[in-house]
């Protein structure tokens, strides 16, 4: 799945040690555009920190997965990044440094509805 928004907080880095070995593990928060924006919560494990480079304020194109898992009757969620790319090198040619604006919702009261969803 991807999703383009805007970085607005990075976190400190968390480490451990697991049975693996060592962990590294850092959240950054991004906001997305639109009439209500969300802000959401994406952790970068190990070398993803360091290959990030990001700055705050601008936009990216984060490359994520979204895994629930249940542990003693209660469900957490994790969104894990695995790329991270610059909005901006799209744009790079207008120099905008906004993504691009999601589509308008449809009108469901069309008069020519013929009662198929397609």
């Amino acid at each position: 799945m991807q999703l383009t928004a805007k970085l607005i907080e990075v976190l400190a880095i968390q480490t451990g040690q697991g049975k693996n070995g060592e962990w590294r593990k850092q959240d950054i928060i991004v906001e997305t555009d639109g009439q209500y924006p969300k802000k959401i919560c994406i952790s970068l494990w190990g070398d993803k920190i360091s290959d990030a480079n990001l700055q705050l304020g601008q936009y990216y194109n984060y490359d994520i997965d979204i895994e629930s898992r249940e542990y003693s009757g209660r469900w957490y969620t994790d969104i894990k990044a695995w790329r991270i790319d610059s909005a901006n090198s799209m744009n790079s040619n207008t120099g905008n440094t906004k993504p691009p604006a999601p589509p308008a919702p449809l009108d469901m009261n069309d008069e020519d509805d013929t009662g198929l969803p397609f």
